[in-house]
Order: C-alpha cells, then sequence, then structure tokens
C-alpha cells in the first residue's frame, strides 16, 4: 500500500481541484493521506477532508502560527483528538529558520502539544528547522514527564538530533526534498534512520520530488520519494513499501490496517 503519511489537502493551493487531486492519488495507488493541521483555528477545514474513508487528520498548530494561540491548553487538543479520525497530535514543533513567531511562544505551545500527545496516546507530528539543540531538550525533558510516540517529519536536521530522537523510540518520515540533488547531507542521515520506523510524505502543495521540482506537489508524487527511500536505503522497492506500511501502522494504530 501507498500511504501519504503528510498532506495539506486544505490547503488554499488546491481549492481549484481539490477533489481531482484526490483523485489522482488515488489512481497512483495512494490507499491513505493523513490532512495534517495547520493551526487549531483552522481545524474545521482540515478535519472536514477527513470524512472520507482513506483520508485522516491531525489536531495541532504549526511552529509558524504559534503566536496566533499562545495560550493553548492541553486540554483544547485533547478534546479535539477525541474524534475517532483524529490520528495525531501536530503540526507542532519549532523553526527558527523564518522565527515567525516568537521562540518562547514557539516552546510553550510545543510543550502543550507534547502534553496532549502523553495524555491522548497519539503521535506527536513534529516540525524541526535549525533548532535542533532546543528541540532535543525539550523532547528528552517532555519524555522524561511521560513517554509518548513522536515522528520527526520531513527529516532534514542534523545527524545528532537524529540521533537523540531515535534513542526517544522516534519515527522518521521522508519527503521529497530526499531527491534533491544537493541534499546529500539528508540522505546521509536518511542511512542511518531506524529501519522499522521510516514512513514517506509529499508535504504537498510544498516540496515537490524530482521530477516535479518547482511544481506545486500532490500526493500522487509520493511514489517517487518511495523509490528514492529505496535507492538510499538498498531495498528494492517492494521492500522499502513494505517496510514503511509497518512503520506507518505501527505509528498510527488508531487506523485500521485493510
Amino acid at each position: 500500500m501507498l500511504i501519504d503519511s503528510h498532506v495539506n489537502l486544505h490547503a488554499p493551493q488546491f481549492d481549484e481541484d481539490r477533489e481531482a487531486v484526490i483523485a489522482r492519488a488515488r489512481t497512483a495507488g495512494v490507499g491513505l493521506m493523513v490532512n495534517i493541521s495547520d493551526r487549531v483555528s483552522n481545524f474545521p477545514a482540515c478535519r472536514a477532508l477527513a470524512d472520507q474513508p482513506d483520508i485522516w487528520c491531525t489536531v495541532g498548530t504549526h511552529p509558524h502560527e504559534a503566536k496566533e494561540n499562545p495560550d493553548l491548553d492541553a486540554a483544547t487538543l485533547v478534546g479535539l483528538a477525541a474524534d475517532p479520525r483524529v490520528v495525531g497530535i501536530g503540526e507542532c514543533g519549532l523553526d527558527f529558520h523564518y522565527d515567525l513567531s516568537p521562540r518562547d511562544i514557539q516552546a510553550r505551545v510545543f510543550r502543550v502539544h507534547a502534553a496532549a500527545a502523553r495524555e491522548t496516546g497519539l503521535p506527536l507530528v513534529v516540525h524541526t528547522r535549525e533548532a535542533d539543540d532546543v528541540m532535543g531538550d525539550i523532547l528528552e525533558d517532555e519524555h522524561a514527564r511521560g513517554p509518548f510516540r513522536l515522528l520527526m517529519h520531513c527529516y532534514t536536521s542534523g545527524a545528532d538530533l537524529a540521533r537523540r530522537c531515535a534513542d526517544l523510540g522516534a519515527w522518521f518520515s521522508v519527503s521529497g526534498i530526499a531527491t534533491f540533488k544537493a541534499a546529500e547531507d539528508v540522505r546521509a542521515v536518511i542511512r542511518d534512520m531506524p529501519e522499522d520506523r521510516i514512513i514517506v510524505e509529499t508535504d504537498c502543495p510544498y516540496l515537490a520530488p524530482v521530477p516535479h521540482r518547482g511544481r506545486r506537489n500532490e500526493p500522487a508524487y509520493v511514489p517517487h520519494v518511495l523509490a528514492k527511500l529505496a535507492q538510499v536505503r538498498g531495498w528494492g522497492l517492494d521492500e522499502a513499501e513494505a517496510r514503511t506500511t509497518d512503520a506507518f501502522f505501527a505509528l498510527f494504530d488508531r487506523i485500521p490496517r485493510p
């Protein structure tokens, strides 16, 4: 089964042809998609697409948007996550590249998401960029308060943070960045990821893989990501599909496996 573990199908980039995009994904063999919440205030739009049997969703606020609701509490996330179509908490985390929200607010809101993941038992979908040391410290501190599962989404950070996260039992998702010519550092980290905890994603409409780089991304392109992962890890394509499918259902265990 082809699975796109991270889509943003409610994004405005799909307003003109959303249903056609979803249809193309199905035609390409994509059997499941997880639509990722960008902010709690926009959760209804994210959730609306998860009424379809092959689309699920998460609830959370991206670090870019953390300033929108700096007083977000875990109880709000836990309440929304009671919806059976919600399968994860996030996307949340730290982004010190763009700093679109103050760093202290990003960290505070991120910890709230970790608390919600701990309480619900749902996996935490983590975004991290140029924040390796602080991210590692927060994850280790929050795990010490009580363990929770986590997914390092679209992982492009350093090898040291990857090791720290792997020691916490993290899963990692590989995106179209792995196909970029200049991304050898990303591929080097992928080679050392835990083999039973790797999944794939598009992060559409962003980060279209080669040969579609520079265009709007969509779930139908996830086979290119899977093929590159197989090449980097030295797996056959069928093996890569089987391994990533097993890893996906081990992580997102609210979703019944067909």
